[in-house]
């Protein structure tokens, strides 16, 4: 059972990986371009920094999950690993449960958010592209780490049931 929710996560979190890395792509053509049409030709791109910016919006959270996947986040265990493994086990579970419950307000809020733009009908402030499409996409986007988070909750769930002191 948990090698299949492995599957889906691993190919989930690939696919949204591959549009953060293509959004990441855009921002440095989108850079180049501006600049050398900025020096070169006076002729800068308009609203690149907007563009920029709702780049990295869908950027950041497509690559979380991924990040997760691949334990590429900071961490620091200097005093949990000298613990029996049971109990490293239960604090492991403890934060999952706090990460995932984070997470899970993350989506709640950023779709919330995404409403009230859409309602407000704002923009970006010089190209003019409505926010709400990218809040949306953000809410999305960071549904796949609540997988992830919760994939990894049933982990060290099940790591403390089998677990000897």
């Amino acid at each position: 059972m948990l090698e299949k929710v492995d599957r889906f996560n691993e190919a989930f979190s690939g696919w949204m990986g591959s549009i953060g890395f293509a959004a990441i792509v855009f921002m440095v053509i989108l850079t180049c371009v501006d600049v050398l049409g900025a020096k070169l030709f006076l002729l800068p791109v308009p609203g690149s920094l907007d563009m920029i910016m709702l780049a990295q919006l869908i950027a950041i959270p497509c690559a979380a999950a991924m990040t997760l996947l691949r334990d590429r986040h900071v961490s620091v265990e200097l005093f949990v690993v000298r613990l029996p493994r049971r109990v490293q086990a239960v604090i492991d579970s403890v934060v999952q449960l706090l990460c995932l419950a984070l997470f899970v307000i993350v989506v709640w809020r950023l779709f919330e958010h995404g409403y009230h733009l859409q309602t407000g009908g704002e923009q970006s402030p010089t190209a003019h592209i409505p926010l709400a499409p990218f809040a949306y996409a953000a809410a999305l986007a960071t549904v796949p780490v609540c997988l992830v988070l919760a994939q990894k909750l049933l982990r060290a769930i099940l790591r403390v049931r089998t677990d000897e002191s």
